[in-house]
């Protein structure tokens, strides 16, 4: 009798390698060598703290400052790293150091975890993913280094390397202090690495590659670059303009006159703490003013650009500047009563727009039900909630104050959402894009229904 082999698709691997990824973590975190005290920490509250990292989130229960241990903050750290450059890919990446050729099943994997639509060229795509971020993080680091080593000493290094890792990795944690970095809020060189480092991280790694390659083509021939650049990075890179400052008109007006964020500020100050806030958002999770005395329209504005997040194949979370862009454009076209939909004098195939709209319920729907869950468990307003889930569910890391008051059940909740906002829009890519069509099956019947 034959046993029968269980096995995994790509998205069941991915799934459980997040999964098994914030179960270690969680472990090493609850031990006494991991905490600040040297006390054991409570498992749900490690476990919490290692979802948060290894999901590129930015949420907390306790401290990170003071409730770890060095050897707490590198166990975070690496969780940040793992989770920005996603556990597939750093498995990958030791894989090839110990020169394993990649199969065919490999490939098939790392493809779907970057949710790319080739095989080809997949060694030299990762390589270069990782290479490009420990170059950036590395510059990210030198930045910072020329603040926090006058400002803490040699313990400025360490804090300016764990500071750019997480900002790259879109995490939102620091070491630095209990209010984030609101300490620097008018410190240009801050402020200016904090947002680049978010911004080129939660760019995605295709349209890196893509800009370069138009820059190389224009040294050899006069092209303009935005025009030759692909479909995909021109969507990521018009969203993303809009969306940051979109963002920042918005908070500048909204908080322009707010006695506890901006009133007191400069112009600049003003216009720059605007800026933070509307590129944080892109799910980085830092913050240079009080998130809870944010006035209701900046709140608001600040869920909406949350739950947008960054752009496909970054280290981002968010249902992506390119799924809101093809559904916007989707709409437009229904409402112009056209049969395609255009971008960019190019045509979008059906099943961009279908996924696009999946993933954005899925991720809707994850919001939703935290939401639900959560106030169900907690006295706070429902700004706050929302808040607090928007945040979980796009991994951004931004809270009004509600993540450290959170019961058990709360924390729970909280934790699941972000698990499940991390790897549930990736989950579903994968699956949809796994999914083939077959062209003979039979068609049911068409009949029109009333929308709207």
């Amino acid at each position: 009798m034959k046993k029968s082999k269980i096995s995994f698709s790509t998205t069941h691997i991915i799934l459980l390698s997040f999964f098994i990824a914030v179960l270690l973590g969680a472990v090493l975190l609850s031990l006494p060598i991991s905490s600040a005290t040297g006390e054991w920490t409570p498992f749900v509250d490690a476990l919490f703290t290692s979802t948060t990292a290894t999901c590129v989130t930015g949420l907390v229960v306790v401290p990170t400052f003071s409730a770890w241990s060095t050897f707490g903050h590198i166990v975070i750290l690496f969780l940040i790293q793992i989770g920005g450059l996603g556990v597939i890919t750093v498995v990958s990446i030791l894989a090839m150091l110990f020169h394993k050729k990649m199969g065919l099943s490999d490939r098939l994997l790392l493809q779907d975890a970057f949710n790319l639509n080739t095989l080809s060229g997949l060694s030299q795509f990762v390589k270069k993913v990782v290479l490009g971020t420990f170059l950036v993080e590395g510059i990210g680091a030198l930045l910072y280094m020329t603040v926090f080593i006058p400002d803490f000493g040699l313990k400025g290094i360490w804090i300016s390397v764990f500071t750019a890792i997480s900002a790259f990795c879109n995490a939102g944690i620091d070491i630095i202090a209990p209010d984030s970095l609101a300490g620097y809020v008018h410190n240009p060189i801050i402020n200016l690495t904090t947002c680049l480092l978010i911004f080129f991280s939660g760019i995605g790694y295709i349209v890196w590659w893509d800009v370069i390659r138009v820059i190389k083509q224009r040294k050899a021939k006069k092209v303009k670059i935005f025009k030759a650049l692909t479909l995909h990075s021109k969507i990521a890179l018009a969203t993303t303009l809009i969306l940051i400052f979109g963002g920042a008109l918005c908070i500048f007006f909204f908080e322009y006159n707010n006695p506890q964020t901006m009133r007191d500020f400069t112009l600049y100050q003003k216009i720059q703490a605007s800026f933070f806030q509307s590129v944080t958002t892109r799910t980085a999770g830092f913050f240079t003013v009080p998130q809870e005395n944010l006035s209701n329209g900046s709140a608001l504005v600040s869920v909406l650009l949350m739950f947008i997040g960054g752009s496909p194949v970054g280290t981002a979370g968010g249902v992506k500047t390119v799924t809101i862009a093809v559904v916007v454009s989707a709409a437009i076209s229904a409402i112009k009563n056209k049969n395609d939909v255009t971008m960019f004098n190019r045509t979008l195939s059906k099943q961009a727009v279908s996924k696009a709209i999946a993933v954005i319920c899925t991720s809707f729907f994850i919001m939703f039900m935290s939401t639900l869950l959560l106030s169900a468990v907690t006295d706070a307003s429902l700004l706050d909630i929302l808040y607090e889930t928007a945040s979980a569910t796009a991994t951004v890391g931004l809270s009004r104050n509600l993540t450290a008051t959170l019961n058990t059940l709360g924390k729970i909740i909280i934790t699941a959402t972000m698990y499940f906002g991390r790897v549930g829009p990736i989950s579903l890519a994968v699956a949809l894009n796994l999914k083939k069509q077959n062209p003979n099956i039979i068609k049911n019947p068409v009949e029109d229904i009333s929308v709207g």
